[in-house]
């Protein structure tokens, strides 16, 4: 809608759901690196672990605190993620924007092998105390309903999105109508394509509108990869979200794949789903032609170019083709490393040993190793 790193034109600030969700993710990553350093110095990274816990769970519940209505980034009525919008005057109200906005929450989610606390003493003190100084604070932590008895085999999960928030956002993530196209999940929910959202000011038009190709304005310098483009580092995200949550639910949760289906799926066959969209992307199809090359004959066609796969920047919303920049192979590489762990990991690897499978997953795609 804005152009979020310069001044507001309502004045007053914006909470972004997105960017909440980064420093969640953040925390949650250096959670897990400081407990693998106590095995070095369990006196500091024990103190550090914990010190990290606490900022994700504050976190957490700055984006669904207990306030006034419509001053909190969930929406408990349309089961979404939003940017909230403060004005001078104190009012507040969310930009119903369906899109990777409300997304990344999911990345959110670490998964902890039961015995973690008994391994650390002190940081199970801490918590303990934290619990006793902010009750409310802690029922917002997912999953609030089986924080006494844990998870599958008894794990632990920390993520933004408890059980409710989860089916209620995967609802909207894996429905064709919204965001789950034939070749990845969607920056934009494919709603917005006849339903924008549109915000007057000052007599000028605000408005977002799914684009599933090229922006159709020069705004953020004419990229549209948050206007309705497929995303490769962005659904990597996702899918590693539904990853980390998968040993802690079981083989036993279910959603709807797609949306209106009647199909259900775990999340490991939600995540390998998502990656099979992904790689579609680059592979013939039904009569031959590869979705990354769109139109292009020569690419098609021509049998000196047409396997010299391009990595694009993002891919069309609707159809697959690259867009942007053609040489992404930073972050649209990421379709290599996914098609190597969906060939190699099957579901009951992740349930068995979750935390060196994921761990490994999370470092080759952040880094390339």
């Amino acid at each position: 809608m804005f152009d979020r790193s310069a001044p507001l034109p309502t004045g007053g600030h914006l909470d972004q759901a997105d960017g909440t969700a980064w420093m969640a993710f953040y925390c949650v990553c250096m959670l897990e690196i400081a407990l693998i350093l106590t095995e070095y110095d369990a006196t500091m990274y024990e103190e550090i672990a914990f010190r990290f816990l606490e900022h994700f769970v504050w976190i957490t519940y700055a984006m669904d605190r207990i306030g006034a209505h419509h001053d909190e980034m969930w929406d408990s009525e349309e089961g979404f993620f939003y940017d909230l919008l403060h004005f001078p005057n104190g009012d507040a109200m969310r930009l119903k924007i369906r899109s990777l906005v409300g997304l990344l929450p999911l990345a959110a989610a670490t998964v902890f092998e039961p015995g973690t606390l008994a391994k650390h003493p002190r940081i199970g003190e801490l918590i303990d105390l934290f619990r006793k100084r902010h009750p409310e604070v802690v029922r917002k932590i997912a999953p609030a309903d089986d924080l006494a008895i844990g998870g599958y085999e008894g794990r632990r999960l920390g993520t933004v999105c408890n059980k409710e928030k989860l089916r209620r956002i995967l609802a909207y993530v894996l429905d064709e109508n919204e965001f789950l196209s034939p070749y990845g999940i969607r920056s934009l929910s494919k709603y917005h394509l006849n339903h924008p959202f549109v915000f007057y000011l000052g007599g000028q038009e605000y408005k977002v509108q799914y684009l599933p190709a090229e922006s159709n304005t020069g705004m953020f310098g004419g990229n549209s990869n948050w206007r309705g483009p497929i995303w490769m580092p962005a659904n990597g995200l996702i899918i590693r979200g539904l990853l980390q949550m998968y040993p802690f639910y079981g083989p036993d949760f279910k959603v709807e794949c797609p949306t209106g289906s009647g199909n259900y799926l775990t999340l490991f066959e939600v995540a390998k789903e998502i990656g099979r969209r992904l790689s579609s992307i680059f592979l013939r199809d039904a009569n031959g032609q590869r979705p990354v090359y769109g139109g292009t004959k020569k690419f098609q066609e021509d049998p000196y170019w047409r396997d010299y796969i391009l990595f694009h920047e993002y891919f069309h919303g609707d159809n697959g083709a690259g867009l942007g920049a053609s040489h992404q192979t930073g972050w649209t590489g990421i379709i290599a490393r996914t098609l190597d762990l969906f060939a190699r990991v099957g579901p009951e690897d992740v349930l068995q040993k979750p935390t060196g499978v994921l761990a490994r997953m999370t470092r080759e795609q952040m880094t390339g190793e």
